[in-house]
């Protein structure tokens, strides 16, 4: 009899985890009933690949953020948030009578979720780890989760967290390597590079219309790069579709503009930009402007060193790029301690070049990055450590 087995996830990078993952499990077993829950947005990472959802989604106000503050969560209330999350548990509750696994990438949320469905499940903690405190911190309710018997399996993001939870008695931890490091390939190649000249890589984030504002920033950012610095470097934004199909409202305020063929200017200096090249600016680029989660994580992974400051929200405000500081290390620098001013923005721009002309914190960055983050393969290791779990399970 084919086994169903559940993926729920709670956010942008927990989507592109649980994604990477179940392709490779698919690769293994084409034959599995798969199916998903994308409890935060609207799956796209899943329904790109054709995987049925179990329940309806939608993009809310705070992107997932309500802990950001009590104001998100009236905005998502105020957008369906109590609707969606009553159709969201009906259908977790149906699915307990005839799924035989779940899969929660995420945090104390998906291990509840996984929970209510009365099946045997493993975990992906995504997003916890001990370099945030030194140690593993979870909510009460995520510690019950993952010593329930059902719970057979909690992998972790990194080497250090699972050594932390080992310790502590979760003998059930294992660090098998972290999906979002696979699929940054160069395959198919999209830039045009002048190799006489540093890359600067925009990384904005996925979320409209926060996005869009960080870009603006960033692109502000270079403006005093090229005009009062003095540096000349060349510039490549990895954007969202969704941004990149709205860039003119962003760009007008600011006095940037479109041209043909992807191209931002002002006054002489040219930003390309792209919605299908992530992965390649990623692997050339010198270094990373960036106000993103993920996609700051898998610079990282890369060896890139990353240069951000805070935006007005919801997400990349202080407080997330302050613990993304001390999730990922020396690799990160933060400037500013509140939403970027121009002041902000001209000592950001004065650090690119100090960070580019150091080649001692250049080769500790490549270091760091395989130490915080890891290389590739992380998919298809947790795919078959799953797989094990899933086929002893009864029918």
């Amino acid at each position: 009899m084919t086994k169903k087995v559940l993926f729920i996830s709670n956010g942008h990078g927990e989507d592109l985890n649980g994604a990477a993952i179940l392709a490779a499990l698919l690769e293994l077993k084409p034959d599995l009933g798969v199916s998903a829950l994308p409890i935060v947005g609207e799956g796209r990472a899943y329904q790109k690949m054709g995987i049925p959802l179990i329940a309806p989604t939608r993009n809310l106000p705070s992107g997932g953020f309500i802990y950001m503050g009590y104001d998100q969560l009236w905005r998502d209330m105020g957008a369906g948030l109590f609707g969606l999350l009553g159709s969201q548990l009906g259908a977790l509750g149906q699915y307990g009578k005839k799924g035989d696994f779940v899969f929660a990438v995420g945090d104390v949320v998906v291990i509840l979720a996984a929970l209510l469905t009365g099946c045997p499940f493993g975990v992906f903690l995504v997003s916890s780890s001990a370099y945030y405190e030194g140690r593993m911190i979870l909510p009460l309710l995520a510690r019950w989760g993952l010593a329930s018997g059902r719970c057979k399996v909690v992998f972790t993001r990194d080497n250090f967290s699972a050594l932390d939870l080992q310790k502590r008695g979760l003998k059930k931890a294992e660090f098998r390597g972290y999906p979002i490091m696979d699929g940054l390939t160069t395959e198919d190649a999209q830039l045009e590079l002048d190799p006489q000249l540093p890359l600067i890589a925009l990384v904005p984030g996925s979320r409209m219309p926060e996005c869009g504002h960080n870009l603006a920033l960033q692109l502000r950012t270079i403006e005093i790069l090229h005009q009062e610095v003095g540096f000349n470097a060349q510039v490549c934004a990895a954007l969202v579709p969704q941004l990149q199909e709205n860039l003119r409202p962003f760009l007008t305020p600011i006095g940037w503009s479109l041209s043909e063929g992807g191209v931002m200017t002002k006054d002489g200096i040219k930003v390309n930009y792209y919605s299908s090249a992530f992965g390649e600016i990623l692997q050339k680029c010198d270094i990373v402007l960036g106000m993103a989660g993920t996609a700051v994580e898998q610079a990282v992974g890369l060896g890139k060193p990353v240069l951000q400051f805070p935006g007005r929200g919801p997400q990349f405000t202080y407080r997330f790029a302050e613990a993304q500081n001390r999730l990922l290390g020396l690799s990160v620098k933060t400037i500013g301690t509140k939403p970027a001013t121009i002041d902000t923005l001209r000592e950001a721009a004065k650090t690119i070049p100090q960070i580019l002309s150091d080649r001692d914190y250049l080769e500790a960055c490549k270091i760091n990055g395989k130490v915080r983050v890891g290389q590739a393969g992380g998919s298809l290791a947790i795919a078959r450590r799953l797989l094990e779990l899933i086929e002893t399970q009864e029918t």
